[in-house]
């Protein structure tokens, strides 16, 4: 493993999710979730800690476009947490993460929501 940047602050964990992602770099994009974290993804199912990740992630990124940023929502941080956001520049539903900060001060993602999308039939009472 090699020394990568971290995250200062919760946004840019966003920031570098992008990076990491264009460079095909699931290590990369596993070492910004913590050990444990829980991930959303694929759509109707969960990843759960850092190893699955980066298994999901080392399976789907050869298949995948380019990234490109996604300006983010203002954070909202408590104490060691806090909830990052950014609208997708599709309009279709939005993205969501809850972050902590690390005993070194840098930030690593907990839950992360990739997406939001309506259930279907979720619009029928």
């Amino acid at each position: 493993m090699t020394e990568r940047e971290k995250a200062h602050r919760p946004e840019d964990l966003t920031r570098l999710f992008v990076e990491r992602a264009n460079a095909k770099d699931a290590e990369g994009l596993a070492l910004l979730y913590e050990e444990e974290a829980v991930m959303a993804f694929p759509p109707g199912s969960q990843t759960v800690g850092r190893a699955a990740i980066q298994k999901l992630w080392a399976e789907l990124l050869p298949r995948m476009p380019r990234f490109e940023p996604e300006p983010p929502l203002p954070t909202l941080i408590s104490g060691d947490l806090a909830l990052t956001s950014t609208p997708p520049k599709d309009g279709a539903g939005a993205r969501a993460q809850v972050v902590r900060r690390q005993p070194d001060g840098t930030w690593l993602r907990v839950l992360d929501q990739p997406e939001f999308v309506r259930a279907p039939g979720a619009d029928r009472p």
